[in-house]
């Protein structure tokens, strides 16, 4: 094992650079998304650049756990080159330390920092979405956040007055509060009695308040302030139906999981995601060993852009391959679990694989 000193130095300096990758990372995601909405919003009435502002940085925490498999890739990437560069890596090298030895301070980081992204930065993220989500209902404005895995939000509820096909063009509050609602209205015969199209809705005990309704029935439209549907439908399946699982904490998921399969709704999205965070930590591990497969074979054989385009390369395609499985794990084609673990179980075999291959022969 190397020294106290050493370890801790590599340590430090990791989390250093991983920093300041944040730091850049955060503003330049906060400028282009900032950009893009108010290039989007800018002609709604309500729409002023401080609420732009204000949702482009509630979003931040959430992009930021998207992409920080990237993040880890270039720190780590940075941080081994700028140690070659200065040679220290290579008299720690020359003094017989292994490179298992020096990596493990960063693995130990990275790992750190997923547990960090897991249990702090996600909850604030999810409560943060939410807080979007509720703004943008209120805008009459409709947007995806990076990440997001979107569901077509229809559901459907039968009272005595027959049967209601609901639909919603953005969703808030888990559920509660839809944004661009559509209800249509069947009889008991199936034949269509009214269309009522209405800025927002809001479920409320025993009911569904619509505001700046439309009404469509018989020979023309008619506009109305509110209106009321009446609705058996309980605020928890609602919930459970519509919820975004990027909104949801990773300490509710299992809860939330839980109170779907009670309802016999599908699950998958919520386990998705509840398995994408866990796997976080060693997928950060994973792009750690990427990152140092490249700089080791970049030290020993002189500079080459193109070794280290390949490494960029390699983190990139193992970044969309569990974005892939995210998505067949979110439709149920793959079990949740197969689906986040596979990938970085894959990414640690292989790196581990390529390490030994040039550290042991």
């Amino acid at each position: 094992m190397i020294g106290g000193t050493l370890w801790r130095y590599l340590f430090r300096r990791y989390l250093v650079m991983t920093g300041w990758f944040v730091l850049g990372m955060s503003a330049l995601i906060f400028l282009v998304d900032f950009t893009e909405f108010a290039s989007r919003a800018s002609n709604l009435p309500d729409y002023t650049i401080q609420l732009g502002m204000l949702l482009s940085l509630l979003r931040l925490p959430g992009i930021i756990v998207v992409t920080a498999p990237f993040l880890i890739l270039f720190s780590s990437m940075s941080v081994l080159l700028l140690l070659n560069r200065k040679y220290e890596l290579v008299v720690a090298r020359s003094s017989g330390v292994s490179a298992w030895q020096f990596l493990s301070p960063l693995c130990l980081a990275s790992v750190l920092i997923g547990i960090v992204l897991l249990t702090v930065v996600n909850p604030i993220s999810a409560n943060a979405l939410s807080l979007v989500h509720e703004y943008e209902v209120n805008l009459g404005f409709q947007r995806g956040t990076v990440g997001e895995v979107k569901r077509t939000p229809w559901i459907r509820q039968r009272t005595n007055e027959g049967t209601t096909i609901i639909g919603a063009g953005s969703v808030a509050r888990n559920g509660l509060l839809l944004g661009d609602a559509k209800f249509t209205r069947f009889d008991d015969e199936g034949d269509i009695v009214e269309r009522l199209d209405a800025k927002s809705a809001l479920l409320e005990k025993g009911q569904w308040v619509l505001t700046d309704v439309k009404r469509i029935r018989g020979k023309g439209p008619k506009e109305l302030s509110s209106a009321i549907i009446p609705t058996n439908l309980k605020p928890k399946s609602v919930e459970e139906s519509l919820a975004a699982p990027e909104a949801i904490s990773f300490f509710q998921l299992p809860e939330k999981i839980e109170i779907a399969r009670s309802f016999g709704l599908g699950a998958n999205a919520f386990a998705m995601q509840y398995q994408y965070l866990l796997s976080l930590p060693l997928l950060l591990v994973a792009m750690t060993l990427i990152a140092a497969t490249v700089s080791l074979k970049f030290i020993r054989f002189g500079q080459s852009l193109g070794i280290i385009l390949a490494g960029i390369l390699s983190g990139f395609l193992l970044y969309v391959v569990s974005v892939l499985a995210k998505s067949f794990g979110t439709a149920g084609t793959v079990p949740p679990f197969v689906a986040a673990w596979l990938p970085v179980i894959v990414a640690l075999a292989l790196g581990v694989t390529v390490l030994l291959h040039k550290e042991d022969g």
